[in-house]
């Protein structure tokens, strides 16, 4: 087919109405399922329109459980009825994973120019503080999947944060802090907890019965009528309800089926595009999930790959993975972490289905922890791949 061809099968889809309405950033006028966090965060909010700052909220809950979705549909709804008086700022703090890149994100959203590297962390504190006085605004802050940035830099943003109000008289600041990590609040000094965590809002997992309503709604206003069936959203839904009910996940793989049976000319989605969708998204997740480990868990799973590839022992062991650690590490030039931790790190290598870990009898030899790669080699390739640190260790097929 020519690109025009290509074009226009595009712009005439069979499958799409408005494929936007799919993607991962859409947030639909309503959101079922979720009425009793809409109307608590609501209430939270509600004093910004009388010039009361709200109280901090610290919300929690497993990914794709609707936690930005709600929060961005509950602040447009306030920022629409309050017209110029309040406003947000929100920053994801997995793309924005240090002080400074927060802080900065913050002050453009105020006004001011804040260059890319070289001020001080204070410097640029004092800025954002000139630039919220001269706003003379009410601003609710949101730092989305905060614990990425706790866990890298520390606690300071937040503190500055809880405190700024006593440094200001004209604007107001409350924050909005979303994590999907239930011991989040464990890295937080006691001052940052009890200011931060003033409200609270705890988001459940969908049950799989919601995420095919949410998918049969969704499915309602992006695409065609009569292009996906029952039998196809109950599929998608018990996938992703399989995977900690996940609705993100589920709205990624209709999404992604969709995408395959418009590309192909299909009349409708079927379920082997769900099939191909589910293990092309499940192959992407492994990637993204490696790139964004420790390094330390890197080495660990760099160790589990180099004995697997090498089919040396018939088990591959904890005691053989952290003499393959502490080798590797030797080489990088770090201190290697203790056996202990190193079995942490494979219990939560095997939470996560990154490798499979299971304890077999020897018999009169005793019982011990048997390690497998719960993903193909090529995916922990292309996800240690990345790090340059690694790279030249790992001896990886050239076409990495």
């Amino acid at each position: 087919m020519s690109i025009e061809e290509i074009f226009e099968k595009y712009v005439e889809s069979r499958i799409f109405k408005e494929r936007e309405k799919l993607l991962p950033d859409y947030v639909p006028e309503e959101l079922p399922h979720r009425d009793e966090q809409i109307v608590k965060l609501a209430s939270i909010l509600a004093p910004a329109l009388r010039g009361s700052r709200p109280s901090n909220v610290f919300i929690y809950g497993l990914t794709g459980t609707g936690k930005t979705a709600v929060t961005k549909l509950v602040l447009r709804k306030l920022k629409e009825r309050a017209s110029q008086s309040v406003d947000y700022a929100y920053v994801n703090c997995r793309q924005n994973n240090t002080s400074y890149r927060v802080l900065a994100e913050l002050a453009k959203h105020v006004g001011l120019r804040i260059p890319f590297t070289g001020l001080a962390l204070g410097e640029v504190m004092k800025r954002l503080l000139q630039g919220l006085e001269r706003r003379k605004m009410m601003l609710i802050v949101v730092l989305d999947e905060i614990d990425n940035l706790v866990k890298r830099q520390g606690d300071d943003v937040l503190y500055f944060l809880t405190r700024v109000n006593e440094n200001l008289s004209s604007s107001r600041v409350s924050v909005i802090g979303i994590t999907n990590d239930l011991k989040f609040t464990e890295f937080l000094d006691a001052r940052v907890k009890s200011s931060l965590g003033e409200e609270e809002l705890v988001f459940p997992p969908y049950t799989a019965v919601q995420l095919e309503d949410i998918l049969r709604r969704r499915a309602q206003e992006a695409l065609h009528d009569g292009v996906v069936s029952d039998e196809v959203l109950r599929r998608v839904a018990a996938i992703a309800a399989r995977q900690n009910s996940d609705c993100r996940l589920a709205l990624d793989i209709l999404l992604k089926a969709a995408d395959l049976a418009d590309r192909e000319g299909a009349a409708r989605i079927t379920l082997e595009h769900v099939e191909r969708a589910r293990n092309e998204i499940e192959k992407n997740l492994a990637v993204d999930v490696i790139k964004t480990m420790p390094l330390h868990v890197k080495l660990v799973l760099a160790s589990i790959y180099l004995l697997s590839r090498s089919g040396g022992s018939k088990f591959i062991t904890t005691g053989l993975v952290y003499d393959k650690y502490r080798e590797l590490s030797s080489k990088i030039g770090i201190e290697p972490v203790t056996s202990r931790r190193v079995s942490d790190i494979l219990n939560e290598l095997d939470v996560v289905g990154i490798i499979n870990a299971k304890v077999i009898s020897l018999g009169r030899y005793g019982r011990t922890k048997v390690i497998s790669l719960g993903v193909p080699p090529r995916n922990v390739e292309e996800g240690l791949a990345s790090d340059v640190i690694l790279h030249s260790v790992l001896e990886l097929p050239s076409e990495h």
